[in-house]
């Protein structure tokens, strides 16, 4: 499809809205812009987030405070290891007055579902996500019930603590769109928080207003997903980036093709916050991080070396000439 002037579209609009959230959260968490235009990167994307982190860097909070930006409704659930299945998806519960089963929603009916500490869960609850986060519907004793749009998943986990934790299944990472990993604030930005809280931090979560609604959400989804230009060479320079974690000697396993979608999505809509209808080598090199250091495992000899998904991943970045 070749862009004309005549037909290059305006994102100005987005652009101007997703600051004007930065900025209700800004009121609320300090600093963590870049977490916060990952996660409305991943809600626009239709994808969920695994976010990272020690506690107490705001991770629950900025789920819940961006949720109230968008006017979406939102669920919390504590993972915990003896939490069941039907504690997150629901059950059907008999009722003697009409003798028949009803199915009861469980807490991940929602359209922005935190999932804090995800992987203190056993296998047996993680499974319960699959079905979810992949085809966003529930099925229960054969009867299928839809998630209404948006339905994102962000899960939170410590990276330190590793008691009483179980290592997520390489399928569920791979559902998810990004892992953000999210790192301590500055010393200025600890003291705008000190300040915050000295003054009144419960008064200003009420002061954070909707920008955008649910409905918007979906018709910009919409507009990103059919006017966001991808030129021919940027898709070649995703599967080549892709390609060659898979060939990779320092890589034990490389990304699926899903991670190549998953790219693809996540720079279209990157690129519209961005107010630009068209994606750039850059939009790509900012998002191979996030989409991909949750999906590949490095050699044993590599991981022993004490090198990171991150170090190997710039390293193909610099290895793969960028098309211009």
């Amino acid at each position: 499809m070749e862009i004309t002037l005549e037909n290059r579209f305006n994102f100005e609009d987005l652009h101007n809205n997703v600051n004007e959230i930065k900025a209700e959260l800004a009121k609320v968490v300090m600093g963590q812009q870049q977490v916060i235009e990952l996660l409305i990167t991943a809600i626009l994307s239709d994808g969920h987030a695994l976010i990272e982190g020690p506690p107490g860097v705001a991770k629950t909070l900025m789920a819940k405070m961006l949720a109230k930006t968008i006017k979406a409704d939102f669920g919390r659930i504590q993972f915990t290891p003896d939490l069941m299945p039907s504690d997150v998806t629901g059950t059907s519960v008999y009722l003697p007055g009409s003798g028949k089963f009803e199915f009861k929603k469980g807490p991940i009916f929602s359209n922005i579902v935190l999932i804090d500490e995800i992987n203190r869960a056993p296998a047996k609850t993680q499974a319960a996500l699959f079905e979810v986060m992949e085809e966003r519907q529930i099925t229960n004793d054969g009867i299928t019930y839809p998630m209404s749009y948006p339905f994102i998943v962000l899960a939170t986990q410590n990276p330190i603590e590793q008691e009483g934790t179980y290592r997520l299944p390489e399928a569920q990472l791979d559902r998810f769109l990004f892992k953000i990993n999210v790192t301590y604030p500055s010393i200025e930005e600890e003291i705008k928080a000190l300040n915050l809280h000295h003054e009144g931090f419960v008064s200003r979560i009420g002061e954070v207003k909707p920008i955008l609604d649910v409905t918007t959400m979906a018709q910009l989804r919409e507009k990103i997903i059919k006017q966001v230009h991808v030129e021919a060479k940027l898709m070649e320079y995703i599967v080549k980036i892709s390609n060659n974690t898979r060939e990779n000697k320092f890589i034990y396993l490389g990304v699926s093709p899903r991670a190549s979608i998953a790219l693809l999505n996540s720079s279209k809509a990157l690129a519209a916050i961005r107010g630009r209808d068209f994606v750039t080598p850059e939009d790509i090199q900012d998002l191979v991080y996030p989409v991909f250091r949750h999906r590949i495992i490095l050699t044993p000899e590599k991981e022993m070396e004490g090198s990171n998904t991150d170090d190997i991943i710039k390293l193909i970045i610099q290895k793969i000439e960028v098309p211009r």
